[in-house]
Formats: structure tokens, C-alpha cells, sequence
């Protein structure tokens, strides 16, 4: 049995695991969203940095890299891999995954990706919507073990468009970024 693996962060740039093939692709009925917190990566439970998760979202896709891992022992290692790297994500996901947008069919069907829900009694480090000046301060200021919070909105934002998807939540979070280092202050506490 074929494993699919759907990267919508950090596993498009940084995968980590053996794959055996690489799929360009999108998924229906979600969108990006900076909403879950990182205190393990890009962040630290005193300061969180901010990831991305997916939102339930009527007629929006979301693009991505899906993974094709074979081998059983190379699914297993990518399992127990992506469950520490993904640990604060508290639910799997079972979606199709699209290369065409014309297409009815899928490319692919049960393709597994880590949604990190709103339900703060599952997922503690959900942060949820604030406005994207609040989002953006606390990228500039968030730091973890990965690094800062900043590379990873830049690196994604420069993933994506090697994929050629705009993506207006990324590239307009990654341009106040880009404002408030600018301004170099240092004072971005919250609004």
C-alpha cells in the first residue's frame, strides 16, 4: 500500500523523510492560515511563533507538495518522524489531492496532512485569527529551536511561488513582515 503525504508549510521546502516521488498539487475545501502556534519550532511557550493550519473553506484550495513513500520501512520511519514534527497538530486528514483545476477527478485520493483544529481543549497552541498587523509582530519577534518564525513566512512565501501559487494571506503577511523590519524599532508589542 502507497503512502501520500500533502505539504502545505514547512514539508514543501523541508521534508526530512524518504520519498519516492513528489507531486505539485492543491487540495479542495481548505485555505492557509497562519492560525496555530509553535512552541516546539518557530516559537517558545513564553513567546509562540505562528504556523500555518488549515481552515474549512467553501470553494478554496489550498497548493501544496504531495509525498509518494512506498517502502514500508520508509513509511514507518515517515510516521514516526511526522508524528514528533507534527506533534502539535491534533488531527489527520484523509483529502484528494488535484494537479489540474479543470480536472473533476482527483490526481490522487487519501493523501494524509496535519490540520492543526480550533478546539483549544485538542490543540492548546491554536491561536487563531488576529489582525495581520498583531500575526505579523509576532513572526518579527517569535524565535524558536528551527529559527526565527520570520524564515519560515519567508521560505514558504518563496516555495510557493517556485510552485507558482500566489498565495494573498502568505504574501500579504510576509510584506508587513517586510514593513516592520524595516522600520527596525524593536517594538512590536501587541496592539
Amino acid at each position: 500500500m502507497v503512502m501520500w503525504v500533502f505539504g502545505y508549510g514547512s514539508l514543501i521546502w523541508k521534508t526530512g523523510f524518504r520519498y519516492d516521488d513528489r507531486l505539485v498539487g492543491f487540495i479542495r475545501g481548505y485555505r492557509r492560515v497562519f492560525f496555530q502556534g509553535s512552541t516546539d519550532h518557530r516559537g517558545t511557550p513564553e513567546f509562540p511563533g505562528r504556523t500555518v493550519t488549515l481552515e474549512p473553506a467553501e470553494g478554496e484550495i489550498c497548493w501544496g507538495a504531495a509525498y509518494k513513500i512506498i517502502g514500508e520501512e520508509d513509511k514507518q520511519a515517515a510516521l514516526t518522524y511526522l508524528e514528533v514534527r507534527e506533534k502539535q497538530y491534533d488531527q489527520k486528514a484523509y483529502v484528494d489531492l488535484f494537479t489540474d483545476s479543470t480536472a473533476k477527478t482527483p490526481a490522487v485520493s487519501g493523501v494524509m496532512v496535519y490540520i492543526g483544529s480550533p478546539d483549544k481543549k485538542l490543540n492548546p497552541n491554536y491561536l487563531g485569527p488576529s489582525p495581520l498587523e498583531y500575526i505579523a509582530k509576532q513572526i518579527v519577534q517569535a524565535e524558536g529551536p528551527s529559527g526565527p518564525n520570520r524564515d519560515y513566512l519567508f521560505q514558504l512565501e518563496n516555495s510557493l511561488l517556485k510552485i507558482g501559487c500566489v498565495d494573498k494571506h502568505v504574501m500579504d503577511l510576509a510584506n508587513e513582515v517586510r514593513f516592520l523590519l524595516s522600520q527596525g524599532n524593536g517594538d512590536y508589542s501587541k496592539p
